[in-house]
């Protein structure tokens, strides 16, 4: 179905944080600053994971398509944002708009469900300790992502083809810097009825349910772990889910105070900064929580930079 009453509209305004000439130098360098961070740290993840075979292990390659996942969640939003600033134009094409809800519903989903992926492994290694490599055998650890994927890319299908039947006025101004469907729904002037009920259906089937599922896990975690005898035991047990632990508080945590004071609020650009911290700074800090607190990523980083240090060719000069 054709956008608009009956015109084609060919372009969306993103209008930003702020329309203020002199911040623009100062929002470019610090969202480069903050996606360069991003994509170097998590790639350094995927780069510690493939080069160490220590870390062929199910928690580390789930970590590793974690760290793919937030590649491309940010890579969906903040490289527009920034050729906006830089060209200073506003503008995103209908295409765009469509194209740029598709791939952020997808990484978002497959963002959720890895991470329930990663605390059934951590459930299986604490509890089931003795049959740990049987159950969480190659083929089930590359099925649980794939099936991952799947849902994602046909969950995100469904809303983007549900976003097409919407219409809009000729003319309309998005006060953020990416396209959210909830946004979009809200700013259609046709029937939104379907789009919010199979909007908020997949809200809670695919944002609730991983949650109960991350919080069975954990909860069936903490039972275990009281059982175990010694300090150092319970110490240990739980040392393997701290970093995943914060990742989750966070990503979820940050999610529920975007829509909470967006809820509160009612104000767009209140929205869109808040969006900021599940879109860029999330993504942006999961490599330093892993990295810092995982002695295992640190060694295998360790030891990237060594080899290629001393794979580097010595150049003699000679007088």
């Amino acid at each position: 179905m054709e956008p608009g009453n009956g015109t084609q509209i060919s372009e969306f305004l993103l209008l930003g944080f702020s329309e203020k000439p002199e911040l623009q130098p100062l929002l470019f360098g610090l969202f480069l600053c903050m996606y360069l961070i991003t994509v170097l740290g998590n790639l350094l993840i995927i780069l510690a994971v493939s080069s160490d075979s220590h870390l062929h292990t199910p928690m580390y390659f789930f970590l590793s398509n974690l760290s793919l996942t937030d590649i491309c969640f940010t890579s969906t939003t903040i490289p527009k944002m920034l050729l906006n600033i830089q060209t200073q134009r506003k503008a995103i094409t209908y295409a765009g708009r469509i194209t740029q809800i598709y791939f952020l519903i997808l990484f978002s989903v497959l963002d959720v469900l890895l991470l329930t992926v990663m605390a059934y492994d951590r459930y299986v290694a604490i509890c089931h300790p003795l049959h740990y490599t049987v159950i969480m055998n190659p083929q089930l650890c590359g099925l649980l992502v794939l099936v991952s994927w799947i849902i994602s890319i046909l969950n995100s299908l469904l809303q983007s083809l549900m976003a097409l039947r919407l219409s809009f006025f000729t003319i309309l101004e998005i006060p953020h810097f990416f396209c959210e469907l909830n946004q979009m729904i809200q700013l259609a002037y046709s029937d939104t009825f379907l789009n919010n009920m199979v909007m908020y259906f997949s809200a809670l089937l695919l944002g609730g349910g991983p949650f109960a599922g991350i919080l069975y896990s954990y909860s069936k975690i903490v039972s275990s772990i009281r059982t175990i005898p010694s300090a150092q035991g319970k110490y240990k047990a739980f040392s393997t889910c701290a970093s995943h632990l914060s990742v989750v508080s966070l990503f979820y945590c940050t999610v529920l105070g975007v829509y909470l004071s967006s809820a509160a609020t009612h104000s767009s650009r209140s929205s869109a900064i808040a969006s900021v911290m599940y879109t860029v700074v999330t993504p942006m800090l999961n490599p330093f929580i892993y990295s810092l607190r995982n002695k295992d990523i640190k060694q295998a980083l360790t030891a990237l930079f060594v080899k290629e240090m001393t794979n580097r060719p010595i150049v003699l000069r000679l007088e």
